[in-house]
């Protein structure tokens, strides 16, 4: 019998924790959003996060720019922020529309990176220093420790891009749990996802993997968010890998929740760090 890891559980207690932990704080963190174009999916993220930061006491400034918003303008906003000291938190919701999400990223400052993808912060994850880490890898640790199985010697197969999956490679290895990246479009990919004792799934594909995938008695992050006929539904078959998993994430209210509630542990992290 499949096992439902509740992360709109374990988020709504970190969020608890982070809105208590605010309540103490001399002076608020504050997080900047910059959006940019008119992607559904993108608004709805950000709206979701100013609601979490509200919730919690931090401060929220959004700025919004049309899709053919050209990248200087947004790197000088980004370099404006850099400078604001009561700014704590800088985020890039990604992706992009057409400007190239690395550079701009690039022009974050390292210690106000909320979103822990800049270069810097994997460098200093990757040698064991304090940093920012993608709130995303963390919110998918907090979800896999909460099983509570045994993760040492275990194998994680993730099917997503090399960006999602640098953090959470790194994060895993120090759990003892070997990786393997493998592309939607590898022509070997059931193969592959069958030697998965934990098969994390973040690609924007409903229904990419099924039952017949799955290792029996895996573990299975279903990261992705797909809108079909108002319903969302993840990239995981969640019926059939019911047959083969042993836990799973709900889509809505598995990853999604935890990525929400892991930015603001960030975004006090990034407090901490700066002062």
């Amino acid at each position: 019998m499949v096992q439902i890891i509740n992360g709109r559980e374990i988020a709504r207690d970190i969020r608890e924790k982070i809105r208590e932990r605010v309540e103490q704080m001399p002076i608020k963190p504050k997080l900047a959003v910059i959006l940019v174009g008119d992607d559904e999916a993108s608004h709805l993220y950000v709206g979701l996060k100013q609601r979490a930061c509200e919730e919690a006491g931090i401060g929220f400034e959004l700025f919004l720019y049309p899709a053919d918003a050209s990248e200087p303008e947004i790197v000088s906003k980004i370099q404006e922020l850099n400078a604001r000291t009561e700014v704590t938190g800088i985020l890039v919701q990604l992706p992009l529309p057409s400007q190239n999400a690395d550079r701009v990223v690039l022009a974050i400052d390292p210690k106000k990176d909320v979103d822990g993808f800049h270069p810097a912060n994997l460098e200093n994850l990757k040698n064991d220093h304090p940093t920012l880490v993608s709130a995303t890898a963390l919110g998918i640790m907090k979800l896999i420790t909460a099983t509570n199985e045994e993760l040492r010697g275990k194998q994680a197969v993730l099917v997503s891009g090399e960006r999602f999956a640098e953090p959470l490679e790194i994060l895993l290895a120090e759990q003892g749990v070997a990786s393997e990246v493998v592309s939607p479009d590898d022509p070997h990919l059931k193969e592959k996802t069958q030697q998965g004792d934990i098969l994390i799934v973040a690609v924007g594909r409903p229904h990419l993997i099924n039952g017949e995938m799955i290792k029996n008695k895996a573990i299975v992050l279903d990261v992705g968010t797909n809108k079909i006929a108002e319903r969302t539904i993840g990239d995981v078959d969640q019926e059939s890998a019911a047959e083969a998993a042993s836990w799973i994430t709900p889509v809505p209210g598995g990853v999604g929740p935890m990525t929400v509630a892991m930015l603001l542990v960030n975004i006090t992290k990034a407090w901490d760090l700066q002062k």
